[in-house]
């Protein structure tokens, strides 16, 4: 298979073509309404929700006919298609001839991708400057709720703009160059996109850490990076809890020195509700405090223009083996590509009001808190608490105070007694849905009205991968439904072969898309290894993917989310969707642990609906629908009641927690720092044998 030219057949479009036609077994469904967890046993995978016609009208990209010719073109002619969109967007020098190049063959050589290359850009220009100079200068861009209800700021984007200048200029007067790293280590106050923006403005590649990393996991990631300052807050509140993060930064950072790499500066910010000046322990000379420097600064900064290909970011993700691997984004082909996932994924309009409640210390909080919908200069709300604080109800509040339009989360189980009139479309991040909280995203907290953007993507991506557009096509409960333009899906099997129609493997991509990474940062070999071996010619995302008759794709999880059962290979993904069908199953995670005469057995975690007591007759009850639903083979093992499972911020299940919890090793549980509530690990062991 050729790489860095695309080869053309019309191949590709023979798993979207099949869109023309409405998929079979098509219709209202009229019963829709009448599921909702808890009630009824929602299992039928071939509902179809249908956009409504008012919705498509309106609608960015509103038939199968329109989302194929452009996906058609993206494919034909990347080059083109990209280069037009680039082109909306502001360049001190445009890009050569060549728009792309790359290479992911590993027995071809050196495995690289660039795009835009010689294109000379700064992302933070686009998200702010340019906005401004468009006319959005008063529009807000930025509105904060902090963790108490009450406590609350707005910035419009010239005041945005203001005081990204006045850290730029602080970093560059403390010597940060192009090409430095800074780390920032801040909860979700406006600091935080500040600080990025700051940064990018510079040149400077920042590298945020979620703030409840343990100091153990700073550690790592100053001492892979070298920053030459980092950013934090004294301290945060997340619902009643407070989180001492200078202590965690000192304690990072003196680990560090021993290991030999020292930082000279540590620029604090005082988050006073959370804990005052004088509570802060303090290293003279070293530590500096954000308000008592920044704000001198002077409110306008000049850009360093840099290439398309120069780094914007690193992003550490959780690596196998346990040392972190630093995910590095360039600048140009991730700009252009988050900006236009955002807009065409929600279907974005000047007047939405939008949410995403991700940490920006994830990949979502990159490209769909600050990157992408201020380059498309939306007004975005952050929220510094968490969901149930002081009670479940307090998102819905959010939604309504600020009338959210497009509300992007991880769908859990909130009380809704709330208007949430606003909403117009929804978006789901974290784990791949399942089908039946599919439906109760879209009856309950959609009114079933709002269209649902299930989307498959991954740190590695950049940007959205696999997503439905509202109002083109209809949706399948559960399904991410099709590609992204320029993304080309494949599924292959063991042997690497492309695998046609109806099918289930390892889901691949073919050839480079703009959002990409480039590389792991100073261990290229290990992201030719992780990312490309395995599949010659292909970017192998690890994750098990369906396809139906339809066309339409199902995430199975990741690959090594399989258990093995007796020479069964079972996906964990598929196991819980079966447990969840179950009507008092509001989530369940899967692991696999080691059993003396079937090899791996199936050791389950299952949340009941608020109110549903634990029951030896419900157990058999959930073995009963898994062995229906799949078959005998793939019935649990154990059932392990779970008042709620250990997830991080971003709405990802920590399965690492579960398997050590299942084995009965609880001396190697390793890091809970990031999770969002640490305290259901203890009440997880507390039931182990219930």
């Amino acid at each position: 298979m050729a790489t860095g030219k695309n080869i053309h057949t019309k191949s590709y479009l023979r798993h979207v073509e099949s869109m023309k036609i409405l998929p079979s077994g098509a219709g209202q469904i009229s019963e829709l309404k009448a599921v909702i967890l808890g009630d009824s046993l929602a299992s039928e995978e071939n509902d179809l929700v249908f956009p409504s016609q008012p919705f498509s009208n309106q609608a960015l990209v509103s038939s199968p006919q329109k989302y194929l010719e452009m996906y058609k073109r993206s494919i034909e002619d990347p080059a083109g298609f990209w280069s037009d969109i680039a082109s909306e967007f502001y360049w001190e020098k445009k890009w050569g001839q060549q728009v792309n190049s790359e290479n992911l063959d590993v027995t071809k050589g050196k495995i690289s991708i660039e795009w835009f290359k010689g294109g000379i850009t700064n992302i933070c220009y686009n998200c702010l400057d340019a906005n401004i100079k468009a006319g959005n200068g008063d529009k807000v861009a930025l509105h904060w709720e902090g963790n108490e209800p009450g406590v609350d700021g707005s910035l419009t984007y010239r005041q945005l703009l203001e005081r990204v200048c006045q850290l730029a200029n602080f970093l560059k007067d403390k010597g940060v160059k192009k090409g430095d790293t800074v780390i920032i280590y801040l909860p979700m106050i406006m600091e935080l996109p500040i600080a990025m923006l700051a940064c990018a403005r510079i040149g400077a590649v920042h590298s945020v850490v979620f703030a409840g990393y343990s100091a153990e996991s700073l550690n790592q990631r100053v001492v892979d990076c070298k920053p030459k300052i980092v950013i934090t807050c004294n301290a945060v509140m997340r619902g009643k809890k407070i989180i001492d993060l200078k202590n965690i930064v000192d304690a990072a950072l003196l680990e560090s020195s021993q290991n030999g790499i020292s930082v000279d500066l540590c620029l604090t910010f005082e988050n006073e509700s959370a804990m005052k000046k004088e509570a802060t322990k303090w290293q003279k000379g070293r530590d500096i405090w954000w308000q008592d420097v920044v704000p001198k600064y002077p409110t306008t900064c000049d850009v360093e223009w840099v290439d398309a290909e120069d780094p914007l970011f690193l992003l550490y993700t959780s690596g196998s083996t346990g040392k972190p691997k630093g995910v590095l984004h360039t600048t140009g082909g991730y700009m252009i590509y988050t900006a236009t996932t955002f807009k065409y994924a929600f279907d974005y309009k000047d007047s939405d009001i939008y949410w995403c409640t991700a940490d920006c210390g994830w990949i979502t909080g990159h490209s769909y808190v600050t990157y992408g919908p201020l380059l498309n200069g939306a007004t975005v709300v952050l929220y510094e608490g968490v969901p149930n604080y002081p009670d479940s109800g307090r998102c819905w509040e959010i939604v309504d105070k600020y009338n959210v339009t497009i509300f992007y989360t991880a769908p859990t189980l909130y009380v809704t007694r709330h208007s949430r009139k606003s909403l117009r479309v929804l978006g789901s991040v974290g784990e791949p849905i399942n089908p039946s909280a599919w439906r109760w995203f879209y009856n309950v907290v959609g009114d079933s009205r709002c269209p649902i953007s299930d989307t498959w993507w991954q740190t590695e991506t950049g940007g959205f991968m696999i997503t439905p557009l509202p109002g083109a096509w209809p949706q399948k409960p559960g399904s991410a439904t099709f590609p992204f333009f320029g993304v080309q899906p494949v599924i292959v099997d063991e042997k690497g072969n492309e695998i046609d129609g109806e099918c289930s493997g390892y889901l691949c991509v073919k050839s480079s898309w703009p959002g990409a990474f480039r590389t792991l940062y100073g261990d290229h070999e290990r992201y030719e290894t992780t990312y490309f071996k395995a599949f010659a010619g292909y970017y192998f995302s690890g994750d098990g993917c369906s396809r139906d008759k339809d066309g339409y794709h199902w995430l199975t999880g990741r690959v090594d989310d399989v258990i093995n059962v007796s020479g069964h290979r079972i996906g964990t993904a598929e196991v819980e969707s079966a447990l969840v069908s179950h009507p008092q199953c509001a989530e369940a995670a899967v692991v696999g642990v080691e059993h003396e005469v079937k090899g791996q057995g199936i050791y389950a975690f299952v949340t009941l609906v608020e109110g549903v007591p634990y029951s030896e007759d419900l157990r058999k009850s959930l073995v009963l629908v898994v062995r229906n639903q799949i078959g005998a083979f793939a019935a649990p093992d154990k059932i392990h009641w779970a008042p709620s499972l250990p997830k991080t911020r971003s709405g990802k299940i920590m399965r690492r927690i579960l398997r050590k919890i299942a084995s009965r090793q609880l001396d190697e549980l390793g890091d809970i720092s990031t999770l969002a509530d640490p305290s259901v690990v203890d009440q997880l062991i507390s039931l182990a044998d219930s």
